[in-house]
């Protein structure tokens, strides 16, 4: 089977045997982008995201809407599924914020904000520091048995309440935030990833990181574990702002490739700088998909063109090329 979206508010699964549709599912607005994940074997649910500010997940087994994902303000431009877990949903809507989904709870479990940021590397885990078995073995001969975890407990208690006297607001603010829904929590956070709209969303295969693309011409890789801006300086390329775009990477070399305008530009991963460019489209360019097995990768844009780009001929090519090169005549009059 294979899926589309249309702008006629549909989504339709299609039947690769017949050429039929099987199932359509109705959306209350124009279909940007349509996904499934690539790795789920307990559910069969397709994402839309559509200039409705509600996300849908349509159920192929049932026919139906089975999840209404709500937080974002405007329109849902980019939908992707994680690659590390079956459960896991990234979108990225208009209003430029990109939300981090668990399909099995309430609300998103994460906003990113722009203003977050690490270099690059992961910071490191805060491990608490050992306490020393002499301690305990000196308070129970002090204490006794049953004294000696009291006497800890009200000095652990006495410190909270001194640190909450001196600052009362966050207690009274966390205090709220607990009673809150953490549907509604997620509606709360309006933090940016983007100052404008969210085209484009693509996490590496290795599930570590995700790249996104938006308005301004910006593309960023995150950090999925730590949600954080990893300030990799993509180099600036001319990227559609009305129309959601689809991103892909390589392995080996780790590239990015974007559709930019009319061309598609590769960018390294962790440089940021262009390595190709390739021109061949007349119009704008909507699509990348890059095929890991022979390396080639299948661009569409606007002009209804599908391109397939592979790799440079093999050695026996080039040796076959220069053979021919060497009949012909040199001489001319």
């Amino acid at each position: 089977m294979f899926i589309t979206g249309s702008f006629d508010h549909y989504v339709k699964v299609w039947d690769t045997n017949t050429s039929q549709v099987v199932v359509d599912f109705k959306m209350p607005g124009k279909v940007y982008r349509t996904a499934m994940s690539s790795m789920a074997m307990s559910h069969t649910l397709i994402a839309a995201g559509t200039d409705d500010v509600q996300v849908r997940l349509c159920d192929i087994a049932s026919g139906a809407f089975s999840h209404t994902l709500s937080g974002h303000r405007d329109g849902v431009m980019s939908v992707e599924w994680s690659t590390s877990s079956e459960w896991v949903l990234y979108t990225g809507g208009c209003d430029g914020a990109i939300r981090f989904w668990d399909i099995r709870r309430a609300g998103c479990f994460r906003v990113l904000d722009n203003s977050q940021t690490q270099l690059g590397v992961r910071p490191p885990i805060l491990k608490r520091p050992a306490v020393s078995s002499k301690f305990f073995s000196a308070a129970k001969s002090s204490l006794g048995d049953q004294n000696w975890l009291k006497t800890l407990q009200s000095k652990h208690t006495g410190s909270q309440s001194v640190k909450g006297s001196s600052s009362e607001k966050p207690s009274v603010e966390k205090s709220r935030q607990k009673r809150i829904h953490p549907g509604m929590l997620s509606t709360l956070d309006r933090a940016t990833a983007h100052y404008g709209v969210v085209t484009g969303l693509k996490a590496t295969n290795d599930g570590m990181y995700l790249l996104s693309a938006g308005s301004y011409s910006r593309i960023r890789l995150w950090d999925i574990e730590s949600g954080r801006n990893t300030l990799v300086n993509f180099e600036t390329g001319r990227i559609q702002t009305d129309r959601a775009i689809q991103l892909d990477t390589s392995d080996d070399p780790a590239l990015v490739f974007v559709p930019c305008m009319k061309t598609v530009k590769g960018f390294g991963m962790w440089s940021g700088r262009t390595t190709l460019m390739l021109r061949g489209h007349y119009e704008s360019v909507n699509t990348c998909c890059f095929n890991s097995n022979d390396q080639e990768l299948y661009t569409s844009g606007a002009d209804r063109q599908i391109i397939v780009w592979s790799p440079g001929g093999s050695v026996e090519d080039e040796m076959a090329q220069g053979e021919v090169a060497e009949d012909k005549d040199n001489w001319s009059d």
